[in-house]
């Protein structure tokens, strides 16, 4: 009898859990000169030049929930405003003879495996059909046009993961990275959306469909080779744009049709000649993970206040360019309360930007490892991010730590914490002892010990991997978490980072969690950055700057 989709996801997320005595299965080394290719191309395919557009639609962060005062249209330069600030370079990087870019969706180690596709019909000066994004020059490549479709004009962008790029870095546990990717990607195509005044939305469509859709169903378009598994792209998710005359997507039946007599054009450039390690336990989770999500489900939104808008006058497409992830921080600085709580409230999920993107119900929880929030107890602290997780995941914890006895909301000892977080103090410690508490269980990493606060997401493990497909959403739902602080914490003049090398059960003993029921599936940290001034700053697409939007 074979496994289950259930069975092999779980037993997957065991495998791949970093330990003290010992790490989750990967390469023993890395050659830098030898490592995928971070950008794909499509060579044959017809490119159409985006225009770098994104600063004539600039508007102050602190306002994306509201809809702009003039509806904008979908044209090319929205399009091309969209994409620049969900998928496209924020900047390039040099530090002696090496040099990288920074994209504006953050990414694992820097190693992007997220590729980005649009299908269109009906936007004035956007071809209809298929056509790859390529971040590196801000371009469509053309890859299956056709005549423009009768009817309402639609917009919808398909994301894929190259998880070869993750694998060669990190082994067995990339497929967990590349799912915590696609979660950022939503989170920064949804930001970019609302600077537009548009909406993200996710479309029923199974792998299969989607895969057919994106043309990776074609083997004979790929490079030949030997590591086929280093070429593939794996299909992720299909999200739909609402926006001032736009239609949702076809069904999948008419859109497949259309795509069929489409003009395929181009070849997929090469990722890796040749790689140095297999990891079957990837190829292995992605195909039980692929179970149909038949529909995005219904989620049930908790009646929260609405979240204040945030007091920075900064503009959202310059946080959105800014945005990096700390390297080091300095511990010689408090996050103040207010910020503090802004971070909290904005991860709480409400029907607005950016978790109708969602796909499932919430089921992420952060634990919270605070050090230096000014005028806040160090200690450690739960926030419940859904109604029913307030009584039971408590009630979960059974630690043996007698300093866990007494728990207090912490809205009873400070007036400032709004009541509805529901933000519960756990254990209040030395900054010494969370200190090394923060270090040890997040991999040793300084990060998480200078910052002003670190935390762990614990995930409904069991209740969400009852489907293959579930274990993806958890991750994904993390990963949007993460986009939403990391946005969060440049609107409040710091810097987040997210750590996804972290001791698993660890985590689990130290506030009493056992069994599968709840799992710590992504770290994060935000504190105050410290810059390495050694290191050059260039912009995005230095050969286009003279262009005005």
């Amino acid at each position: 009898m074979s496994d289950t989709s259930q069975e092999v996801v779980r037993a997957y997320h065991a495998r791949t859990k970093h330990r003290f005595e010992a790490y989750a299965e990967g390469p023993g080394q890395l050659d830098w000169d030898a490592q995928p290719a971070a950008f794909r191309h499509y060579p044959g395919a017809p490119v159409f030049e985006l225009p770098l557009a994104a600063d004539s639609f600039e508007r102050c962060y602190g306002q994306l929930e509201k809809k702009p005062e003039n509806e904008i249209a979908p044209d090319l330069a929205s399009l091309g405003a969209l994409l620049e600030l969900s998928f496209g370079l924020s900047a390039w990087k040099t530090w002696g003879p090496s040099r990288w870019a920074l994209r504006c969706n953050p990414s694992s180690g820097n190693l992007h495996p997220v590729e980005a596709w649009v299908l269109s019909a009906g936007l004035p000066g956007v071809g209809a059909g298929l056509q790859h994004y390529d971040p590196e020059q801000h371009a469509l490549e053309g890859r299956a046009l056709t005549a423009q479709a009768a009817g309402e004009a639609w917009l919808a962008i398909g994301l894929t993961s190259v998880m070869w790029r993750e694998a060669w870095k990190y082994g067995e546990r990339a497929f967990r990275y590349c799912q915590l990717d696609i979660g950022h990607a939503v989170g920064a195509l949804a930001y970019a959306a609302a600077l537009l005044g548009w909406e993200v939305v996710p479309v029923g469509a199974t792998a299969e469909v989607l895969k057919h859709y994106l043309g990776l169903d074609r083997p004979d378009d790929f490079p030949p080779s030997r590591y086929a598994f280093t070429e593939s792209e794996e299909p992720e998710i299909l999200l739909a744009i609402r926006a001032p005359g736009l239609a949702m997507p076809p069904s999948a039946e008419p859109l497949a049709a259309w795509l069929d007599a489409a003009d395929w054009q181009g070849k997929p450039t090469r990722i890796d000649p040749s790689p140095g390690y297999r990891w079957p336990a990837i190829d292995q989770v992605a195909a039980a993970s692929r179970e149909a999500l038949s529909a995005p489900e219904a989620i049930g939104f908790a009646p929260l206040p609405p979240l204040v808008p945030h007091p920075t006058t900064t503009g959202a497409a310059q946080i959105i360019r800014q945005r990096r992830s700390g390297q080091r921080f300095d511990p010689h600085y408090a996050l103040l309360r207010p910020a503090f709580y802004r971070m909290l409230d904005a991860v709480l999920p409400r029907p607005q930007l950016p978790w109708l993107a969602q796909t499932t119900p919430p089921r992420i929880h952060l634990l919270l490892f605070v050090l230096r929030v000014d005028g806040l107890p160090s200690g450690l602290y739960l926030l419940p991010r859904a109604p029913a997780a307030f009584s039971e995941l408590p009630a979960a914890l059974v630690p043996t730590d007698e300093r866990f006895a007494t728990r207090r909301p912490v809205a009873e000892f400070d007036p400032d914490c709004p009541p509805h977080l529901g933000l519960i103090q756990l254990a209040e410690m030395g900054l010494q002892e969370m200190q090394r508490l923060a270090r040890s269980l997040s991999c040793h990493q300084d990060i998480a010990s200078t910052s002003a606060f670190s935390l762990g997401m614990l995930g409904e493990f069991e209740a969400a991997t009852a489907t293959g497909h579930g274990y993806r959403e958890l991750l994904r739902e993390a990963g949007l978490v993460g986009q939403v602080l990391y946005l969060e914490a440049e609107a409040a003049e710091v810097r987040g980072t997210g750590i996804g090398c972290f001791f698993d059960d660890p985590v689990h003993q130290l506030v009493g969690l056992s069994g599968p029921r709840y799992q710590s599936v992504y770290h994060f940290t935000v504190g105050t950055p410290v810059t390495d001034a050694r290191i050059e700053t260039d912009p995005p697409y230095p050969q286009r700057q003279q262009e005005k939007p």
